[in-house]
């Protein structure tokens, strides 16, 4: 590190200052935004410096490891006896899933494609097809083998239910009647066979004018075949797009419908043994690329001439730069709240019920089921993805906060788990930056939303990626770049 401080001070102003997320314990940790966007930067010619508060690459999401440190964060006596060892624990604190209509499952990634940074949620994922094939093009992954969840359901009057879409469970499937059967299989064979640059699929709805309210008319679908297609297969957690232009949700469920095709239990994935190595790789990719970094360094001031910043203050010494990127916690003033969201990690020793005893899963709980304005989220993984001992399982509810009373509105999801072996309880604010930062020149990235998919923390990073370079991101870029360079 002192080496390292003294080349910082020889005469280098670094293009971008990256301001890793705060955490107050040395878990195994990740960023996500600053982490992908410092690699990223670095692979666009810039000279970018990390600094980070903690000995690992911190973030908010954190994987932790061994058990006891969960317990420690959260002030919680344990963990007693018959856990298991505390190493065989991996517990992200904010997951995510994957989503992906490629081939990945069960392969090592850069094996075969190489070049570019992929952008993406460094947590449990949930991936747009773009992102995958960032996914499939980068090294960063190198070391890491995915695994399919094992169920994808939807909660619907008091009981859980296998979401459908293929032909046999649209028949098996108690929700919904004969007649919406055959109407929700006509809406997937319109969504399937859909292509937004072929007016000859629109069956004349124009996707860029047409509401999806309007599209669920057309076919005659009733409310729960409505709901459940909106929230467990396009993945919306309100009702506003029904009311929007069709095209996102369109796509949505195509991508839904084409990834469990492709994976047959679930569309989802998730990396064996989690996803603490990822922010390292990032961090491997922009050092292969002129990144710094520096570790257990707090940042005690950023400087700022004539409205906009120059460099940053850390241990007495100043680190010139034209950029800065971070999270909310190092600019308060920049950011603003809109919202809270809890999260209840749940250890169990059992699978959840009613998923055929399902070692992964995930479940949405549709706002309207629980006379909520969000919907109510739960993500299951295990010993089956080497996350925990053999026979114990991790769970997490989450949702926005609508009341004072935060942990009740959760008790929906907390009774589908139950008995709970034991239960830690985390609320954040959701903040958000005031501005653009392109006058400062001092970038924000958004707090981690109640969602178990990161669509949120992509549209995030791509934003920054705008602002900071003035350039709209392009997968096709990248991919020409790379070939160019082997």
């Amino acid at each position: 590190y002192n080496r390292l401080s003294q080349r910082c001070h020889n005469g280098t102003v670094f293009a971008v200052t990256v301001l890793n997320r705060t955490i107050s314990k040395p878990f195994h940790c990740r960023s996500p935004q600053e982490c992908i966007l410092s690699g990223l930067l670095s692979i666009c010619g810039k000279k970018v410096l990390h600094i980070d508060q903690n000995p690992h690459y911190g973030g908010e999401g954190a994987s932790i490891s061994p058990l006891e440190e969960l317990y420690k964060r959260f002030q919680v006596p344990g963990p007693p006896k018959g856990m298991g060892q505390g190493k065989e624990w991996t517990i992200d604190l904010i997951p995510k899933f994957l989503l992906s209509n490629e081939d990945i499952c069960g392969r090592s990634l850069a094996r075969q494609f190489m070049g570019i940074l992929v952008i993406h949620c460094v947590l449990l994922l949930y991936v747009t097809g773009q992102l995958v094939k960032m996914l499939l093009y980068t090294e960063v992954t190198r070391y890491l083998d995915f695994k399919v969840v094992e169920g994808s359901y939807v909660y619907q009057a008091g009981k859980i239910h296998k979401v459908p879409v293929t032909e046999a469970d649209t028949q098996a499937s108690d929700l919904m009647g004969m007649f919406d059967k055959r109407r929700f299989r006509k809406l997937l064979l319109f969504v399937l066979n859909f292509d937004e640059h072929d007016p000859r699929t629109f069956l004349d709805m124009d996707p860029n004018r047409t509401t999806m309210r309007d599209v669920f008319r057309h076919f005659d679908l009733g409310t729960d075949a409505v709901e459940f297609t909106g929230h467990a297969l396009a993945l919306q957690s309100g009702d506003d797009y029904l009311d929007q232009p069709c095209l996102q949700t369109l796509k949505r469920i195509k991508l839904y419908s084409d990834s469990l095709a492709r994976y047959d239990h679930s569309p989802y994935l998730y990396p064996l043994y989690g996803l603490g190595e990822l922010p390292q790789g990032f961090a491997r990719l922009s050092s292969q690329n002129g990144g710094k970094y520096l570790q257990n360094r707090k940042v005690d001031d950023i400087i700022i001439e004539s409205g906009r910043v120059v460099g940053v203050k850390s241990h007495g010494e100043v680190f010139r730069c034209k950029q800065l990127l971070c999270d909310p916690s190092y600019a308060p003033g920049r950011v603003r709240k809109v919202g809270r969201v809890i999260r209840v990690i749940c250890l169990l020793n059992h699978p959840i019920r009613n998923t055929h005893d399902a070692k992964s899963c995930h479940i949405i709980i549709p706002h309207t089921q629980v006379q909520r304005k969000s919907d109510i989220y739960v993500c299951m993984v295990s010993f089956g993805h080497n996350v925990a001992p053999e026979g114990k399982y991790i769970a997490v509810v989450s949702t926005n906060v609508e009341t004072s009373n935060p942990e009740k509105e959760v008790q929906t999801g907390l009774a589908l788990l139950e008995p709970i072996m034991q239960k830690f309880i985390s609320i954040t604010d959701l903040m958000v930056p005031t501005d653009d930062g392109r006058r400062s020149q001092i970038f924000v990235s958004r707090s981690y939303d109640a969602t178990t998919h990161s669509e949120t923390e992509c549209e995030d990073i791509k934003d920054l990626f705008r602002h900071m370079t003035g350039a709209e991101f392009s997968f096709e870029d990248f991919q020409r770049d790379s070939e160019a360079d082997d």
